[in-house]
């Protein structure tokens, strides 16, 4: 990388013999004191083609008995370490992916091996119980400290469920009750109520809808596809439900530079919202709740500001739309704030908010009016994992230990700080830096640069995801300390200067 670009930050000193050795990272990077992790890799070391014979042969096995068509690589999950992911080729790569934004403290986390040590934890691990039936006598302890202790904002209460499309499809039942609930009063469900649900009908499956945002990802399952509108090979030849979809606003940036454009963007967009549930309610199929991402993450990594998302709460309250905040990508602490939403300032931010992926469980959080007033009306078998809330519990642990929000903020500024500077030295190719924390994307020219972009980015020892039409997204754990940050930075300075 140019010296203009290295000499305006702080830079780890790189074991040179490895940092060197990385195909196309020529340019030692000049630096403060080394901070690297005790189980962390020097760097990225390459032994063949990404997938290699290995990982191809592994392809072709399962390919007999599953669809393989979206699997990258093979990897070797036992030697893989911190920020550093080994393929099952010999192949170590800088992981700034991290398993779709999943890995919270990096791979194999000593605090998180310790635990399977422990005698006292041996039974959530090997017996996984029917948590809404017959959960362990721990679980409630167990439950305040981990989820309970990092709630948003004005909530005490927390469903727990196995994953992101099963944590907002119960959440969305949940409004749906709430609704219908709120509007019988006193009055119990009706005799007609009970027949007709069991035949899909009217009114006991009543004709509600969530409102959701063009370019919005919610999840896979048949209820959150209808919310979800990010890529065609998520929604096609599945039906769906005639549910409101609202403009998500389109920044321009620099921010600064287009204020007045940004405001009535976002005011145009606001302004639909409520025309929506006008016409929704017209058309006899009101809109019981909004779903929102505080940034649309498989969207294009979309973000709006704080002013939006208090109006736009302020609308639903108007209405009498519940608020879901859904914080399954966002929440974990990669934006430097334990929740995304938490940028907002606000005192209520919403009515739920759902999570999973760094959090290791699934789940959502809810006012307690949202409670479900029925035992098995928000139920499956297992309703999460109580060895995952262990899990949690220690990393919350280490979050705290090692001040890693601090981390996330540190190595968020000098990651935005080398993306604008790569799309102020390539124009032509990068543009749209953006972000809070790590949690960050910068657009390439068009799609086919940026997948060219990726893979040639992985040769060189970096995992990098794609979302949105041509944005490049990075998602690392909450150990992406500032020398992983321009090691990277060297990398893909590499990669962007063949396409300029």
């Amino acid at each position: 990388m140019a010296t203009s670009l290295i000499s305006r930050q702080l830079v780890l000193s790189l074991k040179k013999n490895l940092w060197l050795s990385a195909p196309g990272c020529r340019h030692a990077s000049k630096a403060a004191a080394k901070t690297q992790l005790e189980y962390d890799y020097d760097g990225p070391s390459m032994k063949t083609a990404v997938p290699g014979p290995r990982s191809q042969a592994l392809t072709k096995q399962l390919g007999e008995i599953q669809n393989v068509g979206a699997i990258n690589f093979f990897c070797n999950y036992d030697e893989s370490r911190g920020n550093y992911l080994v393929d099952v080729d010999g192949n170590r790569m800088l992981d700034i992916y991290t398993q779709i934004s999943s890995i919270p403290i990096g791979y194999n986390h000593p605090a998180l091996l310790k635990m399977m040590t422990n005698p006292n934890n041996h039974s959530a691990f090997v017996n996984r119980p029917a948590l809404g039936i017959l959960p362990p006598e721990n679980f409630p302890d167990k439950i305040t400290e981990s989820l309970l202790s990092v709630a948003p904002s004005g909530m005490t209460r927390v469903q727990t469920m196995a994953c992101g499309s099963c944590s907002n499809e119960n959440a969305y039942k949940a409004m749906f009750i709430w609704y219908r609930n709120k509007e019988r009063g006193q009055s119990a469900p009706s005799e007609e109520d009970i027949s007709s649900c069991m035949i899909n009908q009217a009114p006991g499956c009543p004709d509600l809808s969530i409102l959701s945002f063009m370019g919005g990802f919610h999840g896979r399952t048949l209820g959150c596809l209808a919310t979800t509108h990010s890529k065609v090979i998520h929604k096609l030849d599945v039906p769906s439900f005639d549910w409101p979809i609202a403009p998500f606003p389109r920044l321009q940036y620099p921010l600064e530079e287009f204020t007045r454009e940004n405001q009535q963007e976002e005011a145009r967009c606001l302004e639909e919202v409520e025309d929506l549930i006008v016409k929704w309610r017209q058309k006899g199929n009101p809109v019981a709740g909004i779903v929102i991402e505080p940034i649309q993450a498989e969207g294009g990594d979309n973000h709006a500001s704080a002013d939006f998302f208090k109006q736009l709460r302020n609308i639903a309250r108007k209405h009498g739309c519940a608020f879901h905040v859904d914080e399954v990508q966002t929440g974990g602490g990669s934006t430097g704030k334990f929740w995304a939403h938490e940028h907002w300032g606000m005192d209520d931010p919403a009515d739920i908010v759902s999570f999973s992926k760094k959090l290791l469980t699934g789940g959502y959080y809810h006012k307690d009016e949202l409670q479900a007033d029925k035992g098995y009306r928000i139920f499956n078998t297992w309703m999460g994992d109580p060895s995952k809330n262990l899990f949690l519990a220690e990393v919350l642990n280490v979050i705290r230990r090692e001040n890693l929000m601090e981390e996330v903020t540190r190595s968020g500024k000098a990651l935005m700080t080398g993306l604008y500077e790569l799309q102020g030295r390539y124009p032509g190719v990068l543009s749209r830096a953006r972000g809070q924390g790590t949690f960050c994307a910068i657009d390439v020219c068009d799609a086919a640069t940026r997948d060219k972009m990726l893979l040639q980015a992985r040769d060189k020892g970096v995992l990098l995801g794609g979302c949105g039409d041509r944005s490049i997204r990075f998602r690392p754990s909450l150990v992406f300390k500032e020398e992983h940050v321009h090691l990277f930075l060297n990398v893909f300075n590499d990669v962007v200067a063949k396409h300029k």
